[in-house]
C-alpha cells in the first residue's frame, strides 16, 4: 500500500489548480513545490535547468475578406513564430499530406486542420505558402476559446534560416470561425504578428534514491512523469495526476528497500515537444549507460476509461504486465508502441520503457484546454493505479535480474524514426 492519502492527492490536484506552461514563473513555482513537498518528508530533491526559446506576442491581427465585407477575426499569435506583416490570397488546404492539395498553397495564407507538424511546416514552407492559420475548440460548444500554440524550433527546422527560409507568420483561431471562413468563402487574409523572442529556463526536478544492493544498485531505473500544462490547462488529469504517482512512490521506496538505484524526474516543458526529457538525455548522456528501464506515468486516475501500459521495448514486457495484472486482479490493457510522452527520448537512446495512463474516452476527459481539472479525476482510481505501477516498480527495482532486455526492437525503432521525424 502506498502511504499517500485520498486527502493528500485531492490537496495536491487543488495547490496545483493553475496553467503551467513551459518556461514561465507558474512552472517553476510548481517545481519548487515538488521540492518543498519532498523535503517535508526528509527527501532532497533538486532543480535541473535547461534553455527554452520563448515569445512574448504583443499584437496578433487576422483580417479575411470574403463575402461579408472585410473583418477581423478573433486569434492568437504563435509563440516564437517571428514578426512581420503579410497579405495574400486565403486557402483552405483539406488534406494536409495530398500532394495536389499542397499544390495550391503557393503564395497563399493556409488555414489547415489539427496541428501544425513537422512534415506539414516543411511542405508549406517548400510550396511557397507565406502564412498560418490553425484552429481548434469544437462548434458545438458554447466557449470561444483559443489555444495559444507556437512555432516549435525542431518544426521550424534548425537549418531554415541558411537555407534563406524566414519563419511563416502563423495565427490560431476558434473552430466556430473557422467554419465560418469556409461558409462565407475567404478571399483574401492579413496576417500582423508582433512578439518578443527570447530566451528562458524550463526545470526537471531529481530526485535520486540510492540501491542498497551493491551490485544491483549500479544499474537504475528511471521513473519521469511531466509537470507542465498547455496554455489553456490546469492540467490536472495531463498530467499532474502522474506527478503525483511519482511524488507517492518517492514516499513509498523511502520507507522500502529496493536494490536497484532508483531516479525520480519530474520532467518540464513535456508540451512543449519532451523538452525537459530531450534535455535530461543530453545533458546526461554519460549516465545513460546504468540506465536498465523507463517508467513513465502520464494522465492516470480517471473517473472513466482503461488502464493501459505502453512498452516501447521487447514484446515480452507486454505479456508479463499483462499476467501481473491478472494475478493483482488489476484490468491492464498493454501493448507495444511508442507512446508520445517523456518515455520516447530514453528509448530513443536505447532505454526499454513503459508508459502507464489511463486511457479516458474523449467525451469524459478532455486535455489540453479548459476542461482538463481535477473534476474528471477519481480518487480512489488514482490509489488504485498508483498502487499498481507502485508494485510493478517494486518487482523491478528488486528483481534478482532485471526481467526487461535492455534492447530496443527494430520495429520499435523504425516508429521511433518516424515519431521524431527523422523519417517520413
Amino acid at each position: 500500500m502506498i502511504p499517500m492519502t485520498g486527502e493528500t492527492v485531492s490537496q495536491i490536484f487543488r495547490d496545483t489548480a493553475y496553467i503551467r506552461i513551459g518556461g514561465t514563473d507558474a512552472e517553476t513555482a510548481c517545481a519548487e513545490y515538488f521540492i518543498t513537498h519532498l523535503k517535508n518528508l526528509g527527501l532532497d530533491a533538486r532543480l535541473d535547468p535547461f534553455d527554452v526559446q520563448m515569445g512574448d506576442v504583443h499584437r496578433a491581427v487576422l483580417q479575411i475578406t470574403d463575402d461579408t465585407g472585410i473583418h477581423e477575426v478573433p486569434c492568437r499569435g504563435y509563440m516564437c513564430a517571428g514578426s512581420g506583416e503579410v497579405e495574400a490570397p486565403f486557402y483552405y488546404l483539406t488534406a494536409n499530406d495530398d500532394k495536389m492539395s499542397l499544390a495550391g498553397v503557393k503564395g497563399k495564407i493556409v488555414l489547415f486542420d489539427g496541428y501544425l507538424g513537422y512534415w506539414l511546416y516543411q511542405d508549406l514552407c517548400e510550396r511557397g505558402a507565406v502564412g498560418i492559420i490553425s484552429y481548434d475548440g469544437n462548434v458545438n460548444f458554447t466557449d470561444r476559446d483559443m489555444d495559444r500554440r507556437e512555432l516549435r524550433g525542431w518544426v521550424a527546422d534548425a537549418n531554415g534560416e541558411k537555407k534563406g527560409r524566414k519563419k511563416l507568420p502563423a495565427v490560431h483561431i476558434n473552430a466556430k470561425d473557422a467554419v465560418t471562413l469556409i461558409e462565407n468563402n475567404a478571399k483574401t487574409a492579413k496576417i500582423t504578428l508582433c512578439q518578443h523572442e527570447y530566451t528562458a529556463q524550463s526545470h526537471n526536478v531529481i530526485l535520486d534514491l540510492p540501491g542498497t544492493d551493491a551490485e544491483r544498485a549500479k544499474e537504475v531505473i528511471i521513473f519521469t512523469a511531466h509537470y507542465d500544462s498547455t496554455p489553456l490547462s490546469q492540467g490536472a488529469y495531463d498530467n499532474m495526476s502522474g506527478s503525483i504517482c511519482l511524488l507517492a512512490m518517492a514516499e513509498y521506496f523511502a520507507a522500502h528497500e529496493h536494490a536497484r538505484t532508483l531516479r525520480f524526474v519530474w520532467c518540464g516543458s513535456e508540451e512543449r515537444g519532451l523538452l525537459g526529457s530531450k534535455a535530461y538525455c543530453a545533458n546526461h548522456s554519460g549516465e545513460l549507460d546504468r540506465i536498465g528501464l523507463c517508467i513513465n506515468v502520464d494522465m492516470i486516475g480517471c473517473t472513466m476509461g482503461k488502464f493501459i501500459a505502453c512498452c516501447t521495448s521487447e514484446e515480452h514486457l507486454v505479456h508479463y504486465i499483462s499476467y501481473m495484472g491478472r494475478e493483482y486482479g488489476f484490468q491492464t490493457a498493454p501493448y507495444q508502441d511508442v507512446y508520445s510522452s517523456d518515455s520516447t527520448p530514453f528509448s530513443d537512446k536505447g532505454i526499454p520503457s513503459v508508459s502507464f495512463a489511463r486511457a479516458a474516452p474523449r467525451e469524459t476527459a478532455m486535455i489540453h484546454n479548459a476542461y482538463d481539472t481535477m473534476a474528471s479525476m477519481k480518487t480512489e482510481h488514482m490509489i488504485r493505479d498508483m498502487e499498481f505501477i507502485t508494485a510493478f516498480s517494486e518487482r523491478m527495482a528488486n528483481a534478482v535480474y532485471l526481467p526487461v532486455t535492455r534492447e530496443i526492437p527494430d520495429k520499435m525503432k523504425e516508429k521511433l524514426e518516424k515519431y521524431l521525424c527523422r523519417k517520413r
